[in-house]
């Protein structure tokens, strides 16, 4: 929420950040969604109805993460079997959990990830794929559309607030005129 708060930008670009970030979250991709949220940047900074901020999409893709992710992948899975019509395949939450352990606790990062390409490749990488994009496109517009209303209500907040300033400081230069000018110098 930081980079959000303290955004300086137009509303509508910080929530294109907001939807990029969400987007790329929701997807069974965890571990390079930074990474994608980076080069969707590189060729959207380009186009000028599509530029967002970097930082603001980046933080983003943390609203999932690896305490979340046996649970989403697992929700993504069941989506792509539902999708693909394939609802006799569903498997329990406890064995899709122990696959995903088992590939967690192999030691070395390589072989982790090889373990992972395979478990993606060979058993459910399709349907999870599948499965992911109503989350990835629902959410991400959902992101979008309170985004966009939050920092439309933020930017009004300020505006006023500056208004409220301005008003301030006009009243006390016309009261004490003198005293006023002894401050700007």
């Amino acid at each position: 929420m930081i980079p959000l708060m303290r955004s300086p930008h137009p509303p509508e670009y910080t929530a294109r950040g907001v939807m990029v970030g969400v987007f790329w979250a929701f997807t069974p991709l965890i571990g390079v969604q930074m990474y994608l949220v980076f080069l969707t940047w590189l060729l959207a900074r380009h186009r000028r109805r599509f530029e967002f901020g970097l930082i603001v999409s980046l933080a983003w893709t943390w609203v999932t993460n690896v305490a979340t992710m046996i649970p989403m992948y697992y929700a993504f899975y069941v989506t792509g079997l539902a999708m693909l019509g394939r609802l006799d395949a569903i498997p329990p939450f406890n064995h899709f959990l122990q696959v995903w352990q088992a590939t967690l606790e192999v030691e070395g990062f390589f072989r982790r990830l090889v373990e992972y390409a395979r478990i993606m490749a060979a058993e459910q990488g399709v349907p999870m794929i599948i499965g992911s994009i109503p989350y990835a496109f629902g959410f991400a517009w959902l992101a979008y559309r309170w985004s966009l209303k939050f920092m439309r209500h933020r930017h009004r907040l300020r505006a006023e607030r500056r208004i409220k300033e301005n008003r301030r400081q006009s009243s006390a230069e016309a009261e004490n005129p003198g005293e006023a000018a002894d401050h700007r110098v």
